[in-house]
């Protein structure tokens, strides 16, 4: 008995395909509509950050390429305004030598000192630590107007001047010193109002963040040998606290960068061969005393620069992917 059977028709090949990914527009504009309350919460903000943040700063970018007065339309320059900052303002390069030995010292030493002082504090029972928080606050708080007055009072280069008035009844000294008057006197004055001036938003920032380390992780390092209360600092809560430092440490580049305030209601504009002039108060006198408003977006910009170099250094240093 034979079988007959059919010939198998021929298959075809079957076509292995791959899901296309969507473009990044796409997938922005699907997670939109997936989470549009949220981006309704954030549109204000978002607003509010193009139109006083973003635009202003491509605005200052184009300016600083031109000529601009108020009074006539920008014309433009090329880099002249930018060959002018480096090769024959010889103001400009000394601000820059200012401001950076101003911010390689405020900016560690105030930003190491905000959080040993955060730390100090939530060390100490919770009902003292508001008082104590805001002794170290205030100051931040306070205008530069107002501290002026009390550290003008303390630096005043005359024999009322509390410093020399003490001074000479201690015999150090014969004469009054000119402290906001000599030239080498005048930044370490600065840097110390400055950094007396530190403790703001990354102190309470600090604060917080150590006041809500868990408990768990103590207890926890207690077991594996943990003893000292440096060694809990080092090994448990500074890892803890990475995020507040991140954030404290770009507040402080951007506060140490943009000094002005202290520098201009302690020894004025311009300080005494401009050895308080910084960046910012540089940038302050082609603006709005001058009206070159271009050369001051050009120095905007290089300020600009400087801060998201920083920044990125300190991304690379603290930052998590």
């Amino acid at each position: 008995m034979s079988v007959q059977t059919e010939a198998a028709a021929p298959v075809a090949p079957v076509m292995q395909t791959h899901p296309v990914r969507p473009g990044r527009l796409t997938q922005l504009w699907a997670d939109m509509k997936r989470h549009k309350v949220s981006y309704l919460f954030l549109t204000p903000f978002l607003l509010l950050f193009t139109f006083f943040t973003i635009i202003p700063v491509f605005m200052s970018i184009g300016l600083s390429f031109t000529y601009y007065n108020i009074l006539e339309p920008p014309r433009f320059i090329g880099l002249s305004n930018y060959k002018l900052l480096f090769v024959d303002d010889d103001i400009f390069l000394k601000a820059i030598g200012t401001t950076l030995k101003f911010a390689f010292i405020t900016g560690p030493v105030g930003y190491i000192m905000a959080f040993l002082l955060a730390w100090l504090i939530s060390q100490i029972p919770i009902k003292y630590r508001f008082f104590y928080t805001l002794c170290f606050y205030t100051p931040s708080i306070t205008s530069a107007v107002a501290m002026s007055v009390v550290w003008l009072y303390l630096f005043a280069g005359d024999r009322k001047g509390l410093l020399n008035y003490y001074a000479m009844k201690l015999g150090i000294i014969n004469e009054p010193y000119l402290f906001l008057q000599n030239i080498h006197s005048i930044v370490p004055v600065i840097i110390i109002v400055s950094l007396w001036m530190s403790m703001g938003v990354s102190f309470l920032a600090f604060l917080a963040g150590l006041q809500n380390v868990p408990k768990d992780l103590y207890e926890a390092g207690a077991i594996d040998g943990v003893r000292y209360r440096w060694q809990e600092l080092i090994y448990i809560t500074v890892p803890a606290v990475k995020p507040q430092l991140l954030f404290g440490a770009v507040l402080q580049v951007v506060t140490s960068l943009t000094v002005f305030d202290v520098s201009i209601q302690l020894v004025g504009l311009p300080s005494p061969l401009y050895a308080g002039h910084t960046i910012l108060t540089h940038l302050y006198d082609y603006a709005f005393i001058k009206f070159e408003m271009g050369y001051a977006s050009a120095i905007a910009v290089v300020l600009f620069a400087m801060m998201i170099g920083l920044n990125r250094l300190i991304f690379k240093w603290l930052g998590r992917d």
